[in-house]
């Protein structure tokens, strides 16, 4: 799955390329891609067209576009899924062999007239949401200043990198769960945006081991936590995100290599590079977790005596 770098990169894209753009027809390839619109496919292809893209804006995961002329305020949600891809491009490009949704774009110079919504495992869609105030009071997510967020994302938390993210609240809730960090951190109604991935690798930056339980963090281990988890994310977004296939590119059809840089995830039989610079040889090791995997180094990510697998 697509976590919060990857998402970002995709908002960013859509915020250079689409926001202002005037959406004159919109084409639906497979309805399995709009089946999260409860009015049905004719209902999306009638209203999203003749619509004005106002912003590209997120909040963990969660991606939107709010839309000028509709009679309520509404935004197009687009959820990425396993797969989902958007791509703008030049209506004379050949379309994609999984194509779901063109968005057709009213022409402007220099950018391209269509935006695409791929998604080869249709895991992911598009449909429209209405918006809702914010119940903290502050914008929505990253890219818009409105106080307002679809009330299908309405339930997601914030995420480490949003300037409305409150560490105090965080921490006095973190100490409440009785669970282990690693849970905590991928609840996207606690905190937004953490994957498997960077869940690994902000927790082997902070040298936690992912069975912690959270009621024992002290507010200077939250600090270490929190700086950690913000600065994976930022070296991500810096490369593109983490692509180890196709699936996730830019909005342009370019991979990120934030997968070369990776410490923990994927690591497995590895040495661990933080304890090699102290001349410590420890190999990174893979411990089944929720169906997935974690991976920590053994030596400076201890098992804490009162773990909670």
């Amino acid at each position: 799955m697509p976590e919060l770098p990857e998402v970002e990169v995709v908002r960013r894209g859509l915020e250079k390329w689409v926001s202002g753009r005037y959406i004159e027809r919109v084409r639906v390839h497979d309805p399995r891609s709009v089946r999260r619109h409860t009015a049905g496919e004719p209902d999306f292809v009638a209203t999203v067209a003749r619509t004005t893209i106002t912003a590209a804006v997120r909040r963990g995961k969660f991606l939107w576009m709010p839309l000028q002329g509709l009679p309520v305020d509404s935004a197009l949600v687009v959820h990425l899924g396993m797969s989902g891809q958007l791509l703008v491009e030049e209506p004379q490009a050949v379309a994609e062999k999984h194509l779901k949704v063109t968005l057709e774009l009213r022409a402007e110079r220099g950018k391209p007239g269509q935006l695409r919504f791929i998604d080869q495992r249709i895991f992911g869609g598009m449909f429209l949401s209405p918006m809702v105030p914010t119940a903290d009071g502050a914008p929505g997510g990253r890219g818009s200043s409105l106080e307002l967020i679809p009330q299908a994302a309405a339930h997601i938390a914030r995420d480490v990198l949003d300037p409305a993210f409150d560490i105090e609240l965080f921490h006095r809730l973190l100490r409440a769960r009785h669970t282990s960090i690693k849970r905590a951190i991928l609840d996207q109604n606690f905190v937004s945006g953490v994957g498997n991935i960077y869940a690994d690798e902000a927790l082997w930056e902070a040298r936690m081991h992912y069975a912690r339980p959270t009621e024992t963090m002290r507010r200077p281990d939250t600090g270490r936590l929190v700086d950690a988890l913000r600065d994976t994310m930022a070296r991500a977004l810096e490369a593109g995100g983490t692509s180890f296939d196709r699936l996730y590119v830019n909005v342009n059809g370019a991979s990120g290599y934030f997968s070369r840089s990776l410490n923990a995830y994927g690591q497995v039989g590895q040495q661990c590079r933080r304890c090699a610079d102290d001349g410590i040889t420890a190999l990174v090791r893979r411990d089944p977790f929720m169906g997935r995997s974690s991976f920590t180094c053994p030596v400076c990510q201890r098992v804490p005596r009162n773990a909670r697998f």
